[in-house]
């Protein structure tokens, strides 16, 4: 089970169109990932994360090469499909938390099951489940603005882990917060991970949170240029 990829690059290009002027946000990265691994994306400014992130999450596809997520080549996937593999596939952490300010921290963390039609009970279980082991079972009730930073991205790890996806991707999931509540998030995400063997990519600046990945990968002008294993 291990071994299995869940995510795998392979050669993969994005070139956008500036009017006259073509970028190469990518060229020839190549990347995998397997089930329970964590691995955190690396680089300056402008040096193509952010891309990566969008092709393995579904949100772009590349001029060349193949992104294949949990098995299913995705890169010629038509909207609909990449719809599926969104909702079925991949959990989504971001930087500034993106709860819905109207609902609980129970109803965030229930809606991607509501979504994708749990039933009721194992809807409630799984929610009451998640919120005890990121330390809010307390606050189930209460609403963004009503919770800390720290708080409102455990529910957000909580909500991007409900249906046990596959793939978990995280865009400075700690950049938002003081050193003390981003190292509490990122213990908890990477603990939830390894025990119902999530895989995490994460885009990150924070070496310290990145320590916390098995891997961290080095990207510059597009390219992989390092990888390093954390023993």
């Amino acid at each position: 089970m291990r071994t299995e990829a869940v995510v795998e690059l392979i050669e993969v290009t994005k070139t956008y169109r500036l009017g006259e002027i073509q970028v190469q946000a990518l060229r020839g990265v190549n990347m995998k990932a397997v089930r329970g691994d964590i691995v955190a994306i690396m680089g300056p400014s402008g040096s193509g994360k952010s891309t990566i992130l969008n092709m393995i999450g579904a949100l772009d596809k590349p001029t060349s090469g193949k992104v294949i997520i949990a098995g299913k080549e995705i890169s010629r996937m038509s909207e609909n499909k990449l719809g599926e593999i969104r909702r079925d596939s991949i959990g989504y952490i971001f930087q500034f938390y993106n709860l819905i300010p109207v609902l609980t921290a129970f109803e965030n963390v229930e809606l991607p099951m509501l979504i994708a039609g749990v039933g009721r009970e194992k809807r409630n279980a799984r929610v009451r489940e998640l919120l005890e082991i990121v330390g809010l079972g307390d606050r189930a009730h209460h609403r963004p603005d009503e919770l800390s930073g720290g708080e409102q991205q455990r529910v957000a790890v909580a909500r991007a882990l409900s249906k046990r996806p596959p793939l978990v991707l995280a865009d400075e999931p700690t950049g938002d917060l003081d050193s003390k509540s981003g190292m509490q998030v990122m213990t908890i995400l990477r603990d939830l991970a390894k025990k119902e063997l999530s895989t995490v990519v994460m885009v990150t600046h924070d070496h310290q949170m990145a320590s916390l990945a098995d891997r961290i990968l080095e990207i510059r002008d597009g390219r992989i240029v390092k990888e390093t294993e954390i023993i």
